[in-house]
């Protein structure tokens, strides 16, 4: 049924931690989990990966050593060596907190490929990054054939975007994505190794070659350009200009290789979480009665809250004290739960641009002061 699959590199001390919660997951008592398996894809670490061969509730552990470092690429062979329907995917230092992903992949709609999980750091935040329809790599459960099928991660990523273009693939091949909150994972978020620079020179590289493969013809130019914008304040914030620019040299010498996989206007409205929004909000009483709104909490995909305020023609305060109405301006899903959980004890309603499955319905448009 099921196959958790970790990549790791050089992280003895969190892949230790990662099986260890691994190993006191309650496993459903009726069977349903005969075969579940892990699978730590070791990136050719310094010292090689170790684990025990079963842990403690009976998962079965294997390691798969790789003579290079593959990046998030690794996560294709241990797809390939999976013997279950459903991949579980993880990172070194992240984990589920419980058993909520049983019931999740027990019987989702036959076309979703791929189910994020709600993913939270240490102190309560949640992780950033991710669409409506698309997944965060240390915490999602994809159906193993679809995976495959598309070709799994494009090993020229390495790391960052990489589940963008990937989630791109299956939304191209008809399957839909979905995010469910009783499917929650703890990312411990090791900061070893972490260089700034060379995760800007990622972000910016990777995140052009996605637009430039899937954004439909008449609107690249905007998207790449949103792309420079977004990571060009992100550099300047974490000090990394210097790893933004050689990203940035990377992807315009790069452009001109990437793949013409543009997508209809149907599936790209879903891939940048436009048509979750319209859905939303179309319904949303608050914003079709003359209220004045205020745009808060600005981050991912904050361009699709503004062009559908548009089209529904609601007016945009100038700032935020004037606005009776606030709706969320991000689609990544935890940076938006987490500006609903501070947001609610606002003595205004607050809209929440679109609603994973499970969320609590106070969410949609809490307001406090009725």
């Amino acid at each position: 049924m099921i196959s958790y699959v970790l990549p790791t590199r050089n992280r003895r001390r969190c892949l230790k931690a990662a099986l260890e919660a691994l190993g006191r997951l309650p496993l459903p008592p009726d069977g349903g989990t005969s075969g579940a398996e892990v699978i730590v894809v070791d990136n050719a670490s310094r010292a090689p990966a170790t684990a025990p061969a079963i842990l403690p509730n009976g998962l079965a552990v294997r390691i798969i050593r790789r003579a290079t470092n593959e990046g998030a690429a690794g996560r294709n062979v241990g797809a390939r060596a999976a013997a279950n329907d459903w991949l579980i995917m993880l990172d070194d230092d992240s984990w589920p907190l419980d058993d909520g992903h049983f019931a999740v992949i027990a019987d989702p709609d036959p076309d979703v490929a791929a189910i994020g999980a709600e993913i939270l750091l240490p102190g309560g935040r949640h992780e950033d990054g991710g669409l409506p329809e698309v997944i965060i790599g240390c915490g999602a459960a994809i159906r193993r054939d679809a995976f495959l099928e598309v070709g799994g991660y494009d090993t020229a990523f390495g790391y960052y975007a990489e589940e963008y273009d990937l989630c791109a693939k299956l939304i191209r091949a008809g399957w839909r994505i979905a995010h469910d909150l009783r499917f929650r994972v703890r990312h411990e978020k090791a900061t070893a190794g972490r260089d700034m620079d060379r995760i800007l020179h990622h972000l910016v590289r990777n995140n052009g070659w996605v637009a430039q493969r899937y954004v439909p013809p008449e609107e690249k130019a905007d998207r790449l350009n949103e792309v420079i914008t977004r990571y060009g304040r992100i550099a300047i914030r974490e000090g990394a200009a210097e790893g933004f620019c050689r990203g940035m040299a990377d992807l315009l010498t790069t452009l001109p290789q990437q793949p013409d996989r543009s997508m209809s206007r149907e599936r790209f409205d879903r891939f940048t979480g436009l048509a979750h929004v319209r859905a939303v909000l179309a319904e949303e009483p608050l914003l079709h009665g003359g209220a004045s709104v205020a745009i808060v909490d600005a981050g991912k995909n904050a361009w699709v809250v503004e062009r559908v305020l548009r089209e529904f023609k609601v007016s945009i305060a100038d700032c935020e004290s004037e606005a009776e109405v606030l709706v969320i301006g991000t689609l990544s899903p935890g940076p938006m739960l987490d500006a609903m959980d501070r947001r609610c004890e606002e003595h205004r309603p607050v809209i929440c641009p679109w609603l994973p499955a499970a969320m609590p319905a106070r969410s949609a448009a809490c307001d406090v002061s009725s």
